[in-house]
């Protein structure tokens, strides 16, 4: 229960990062003057952020078949601590994009914003500790109580799922309520906060990811 427990947090702490992409959906909003146009929005913004962790997640998938769990372990340790040192030294962003964007245009940006910030590189270390101590499979999924297995396509799928669906929902709180309660004005403040925060957070999982 504690590997789907993590992931959905982790979910609904990347989706109260204004990075993520429910600032993006709030200014279509207001540009457009409607409350569908944000919860439109974030619909592709979902997509691109889960097709980014899953493919990162499927990455560990193979590179778990040909290097020893806990050499991968490591790695991921230390790409996070070095992805989060960077992003501290340079909290830089994507901003190619437009205002003016169709469906697939915000999903390819959500894919590129979530792949910057290292999105998918935090929950490595859930499957990575569930790798190295695997469990028997039961039923339609495989996983223990250190961590999830990727020997499962459908467990594969429903943790990226779980994940997503949690990242969506605070999302969209997050962005319904400024658009509709505080406006934009603390806008500059939550993103310099919480950007640094999610550099520390990334720090933080490959120091976990290390000892454990």
């Amino acid at each position: 229960m504690m590997p789907w427990l993590t992931l959905a947090l982790l979910g609904a702490y990347h989706g109260i990062n204004p990075g993520m992409g429910w600032l993006f959906a709030v200014a279509l909003g207001l540009q457009e003057k409607s409350s569908g146009a944000v919860r439109r929005a974030l619909v592709p913004i979902a997509l691109g952020h889960a097709a980014s962790i899953g493919l990162t997640v499927a990455l560990l998938g193979v590179g778990l078949a040909s290097v020893p769990a806990a050499a991968l372990r490591w790695l991921t340790a230390a790409a996070l601590v070095v992805f989060g040192v960077l992003k501290l030294v340079r909290p830089r962003h994507p901003r190619w994009v437009g205002m003016r964007v169709g469906f697939l245009d915000l999903t390819w940006w959500s894919f590129l914003m979530a792949t910057a910030h290292g999105a998918g590189l935090m929950l490595l270390p859930v499957f990575l500790l569930g790798a190295e101590s695997p469990a028997p499979c039961h039923g339609g999924g495989c996983h223990n109580a250190a961590g999830l297995s990727l020997a499962s396509p459908l467990g594969y799928l429903a943790a990226v799922l779980v994940h997503t669906a949690a990242m969506m929902g605070a999302a969209a709180a997050v962005a319904l309520v400024v658009y509709h309660k505080l406006g934009v004005a603390i806008l500059r403040t939550a993103w310099f906060n919480l950007d640094r925060a999610w550099a520390v957070a990334l720090i933080g999982a490959g120091v976990i990811a290390a000892l454990l």
